[in-house]
């Protein structure tokens, strides 16, 4: 596999792939670094622009960890420049200019097959114990209300935030999507603003749960000084409560005074290593889980950048 982008986020990936001996890392890209990166002790060829990596290898999969904004063009030239599957950083890309032009190669290299997306947050511990608890407890009845908040402390970095991340909807918008897209089946946006110069912002979500109708209230903010991400789910029928902390990667779901199940960290895994291990799992099973799809990516980004 190649790998494009040697950034932070690199790092968490190349982590999780050093410790996995189905994938082996055969070349990586970036034109912002000269010298190639350590690998289970060897250095993989090094190069600054994906075609020339493509030109000398041919990867059954290529790895994009590069800024939003670049998503597009390097998808597309991995898909025309492989035989590959193509694995992209969330989001998919920046725009909905940039998702046609994706949608339009499907006829000639089988984006449907191929291209995935990263929506890391969808594998981490506790939402895929509070997707296990919706599956076995269909006597709670739909998710009749959803409200999640997301808060990093991105406000002490001043405009290096903005540069990095251009606003709290933009960058975490797109994770509270992605967990949504686990539990429930997203229809649209249905209102949003965004205060703080888009250090902030406040959008509701249509979905159906079980058939019925719900909303979920999406929070986001870089006021604060401390990550903070939480979402709760409400089930109004049976009375049930699910609080899910994604900062701990903890949950319980509670009715009135009756504790009904419990998820627990064993503190060890660092967050973003306890997303990336299932979803290269998935990857390396030959069957990737729906949530990666292309179809998941362009329902997300379609309901990311709708204008409400």
């Amino acid at each position: 596999m190649g790998f494009v982008g040697i950034g932070i986020i690199a790092e968490t990936h190349l982590e999780v792939l050093a410790e996995d001996e189905r994938f082996t890392v055969t070349f990586t890209v970036d034109p912002n670094r000269r010298a190639p990166v350590d690998f289970r002790g060897a250095r993989p060829p090094h190069y600054p622009v994906l075609r020339d990596a493509l030109g000398a290898h041919d990867p059954d999969l290529v790895v994009i960890a590069t800024p939003t904004e670049t998503h597009a063009d390097l998808a597309e030239q991995a898909l025309t420049g492989s035989t590959g599957r193509v694995l992209v950083e969330k989001p998919l890309v920046h725009g909905l200019g940039a998702l046609a032009r994706l949608r339009e190669l499907d006829s000639t290299v089988d984006v449907q097959r191929r291209l995935l997306t990263a929506h890391h947050f969808a594998f981490s511990p506790e939402v895929r114990w509070a997707a296990d608890q919706l599956a076995a407890h269909p006597e709670w009845g739909p998710v009749t209300d959803i409200t999640s908040a997301f808060h990093d402390p991105y406000i002490l970095r001043g405009q290096q935030a903005f540069d990095s991340y251009v606003s709290s909807w933009m960058d975490s918008g797109v994770n509270q999507l992605s967990v949504l897209a686990r539990l429930v089946d997203l229809t649209g946006l249905v209102s949003g603003s965004q205060a703080d110069g888009g250090a902030s912002a406040w959008y509701t979500a249509a979905y159906t749960s079980r058939g019925m109708p719900g909303t979920a209230r999406l929070r986001s903010s870089w006021r604060t000084g401390a990550s903070s991400k939480e979402t709760v789910l409400s089930f109004a029928e049976s009375g049930v409560e699910m609080w899910i902390d994604h900062t701990a990667m903890t949950g319980f779901a509670a009715r009135n005074s009756e504790l009904l199940s419990t998820h627990g960290s064993d503190g060890r895994t660092p967050r973003k290593i306890a997303h990336y291990r299932p979803l290269y799992d998935t990857l390396a099973s030959g069957v990737p889980d729906a949530v990666l799809g292309f179809d998941t990516a362009v329902m997300i980004t379609e309901i990311h950048h709708a204008q409400v």
